[in-house]
C-alpha cells in the first residue's frame, strides 16, 4: 500500500489483520487512527497508535463524526463481518476518500466490496494458504505471491544451473524466471548479473510467474 509519510491512515477493524497493518504503518512513520466497534481491541491497540477510537462504521454518521472524510487512505480490516465490510467501505466512498484497501475473505466479497467503492482488495488467507502450501512442498524456503499470479520466491540453486554462470544457463529463456540476487553463506546478498556464478550452496532469489517458480524449483536433474 501507497501512502504518504505527510498524512495519517485510517484503519478500521484492529484485528490480527488491521492491527497488523495499522502497526507496521507506525513503524514506517505514519500516524494512525484506528478503528475498531469492539472495545477490548480499541483498549489492546491503544498505546500502539497514533489514536484510537471505539465506533460503529457501518454508520456514516459515525465515520463523520471521527472524520474519516479528511483521509486520503483508508484500510478496511473487517473480514468476518462482511455486511460491516460492505457497509464500511460503501461509507468511506460516499466520503470520497480517495484510497480504499479492503480485506475481502473470497471472490465474491471481493466483487462486492469493488463494486461498493473499494479501490484495492486484499486476500490474505488465500494468499497466505498458497504461501504454506509451496512452503510444505519443501522445494521452496519462501514465496510471496504478488498481482496476476506473479510471485518472488526463495529457494537453493537447482543442481541443473549449478557451476555456471546465469548466462551460461539462460535461465530467463530456458525458465522464464528472473535472478534477482544470490545469498552465499557469511557474505552479503548480492544483485544477480549475466556472469554470476552460481554456487552449490547459493540461496537464490527468484522472480516470475507462479507456475514457472514452481517448475524451476522442482528441477532435480541435469539441465
Amino acid at each position: 500500500m501507497s501512502a504518504d509519510r505527510r498524512k495519517p491512515v485510517l484503519v478500521i477493524g484492529l484485528g490480527r489483520f488491521g492491527g497488523a497493518v495499522a502497526s507496521s504503518l507506525m513503524r514506517m512513520g505514519h500516524e494512525v487512527l484506528g478503528v475498531d466497534a469492539d472495545p477490548l481491541l480499541v483498549q489492546a491497540m491503544a498505546d500502539q497508535l497514533t489514536q484510537t477510537v471505539q465506533a460503529d462504521t457501518t454508520d456514516i454518521d459515525a465515520l463523520k463524526a471521527i472524520g474519516a472524510g479528511d483521509f486520503s487512505s483508508a484500510v478496511v480490516g473487517i473480514g468476518t463481518d462482511i455486511e460491516a465490510s460492505v457497509l464500511t467501505v460503501l461509507g468511506l466512498s460516499d466520503l470520497e476518500v480517495p484510497s480504499i484497501w479492503a480485506k475481502a475473505t473470497n471472490d465474491n466479497h471481493g466483487r462486492i466490496l469493488q463494486r461498493t467503492g473499494a479501490h484495492h482488495i486484499v486476500y490474505p488467507e488465500a494468499r497466505m494458504g498458497e504461501r504454506v502450501a509451496h512452503l510444505l512442498n519443501g522445494r521452496l524456503l519462501d514465496f510471496i505471491q504478488l498481482a496476476d499470479r506473479f510471485a518472488i520466491g526463495k529457494l537453493q540453486a537447482p543442481a541443473p544451473i549449478v557451476g555456471a554462470t546465469l548466462q551460461m544457463t539462460d535461465v530467463r529463456q530456458k525458465y522464464g524466471i528472473t535472478v534477482i540476487g544470490i545469498k552465499r553463506a557469511e557474505e552479503d546478498f548480492v544483485y544477480a548479473v549475466p556472469d554470476t556464478w552460481i554456487l552449490p550452496e547459493d540461496i537464490m532469489i527468484i522472480a516470475g510467474s507462479v507456475e514457472n517458480i514452481e517448475r524451476f524449483a522442482a528441477l532435480r536433474g541435469p539441465a
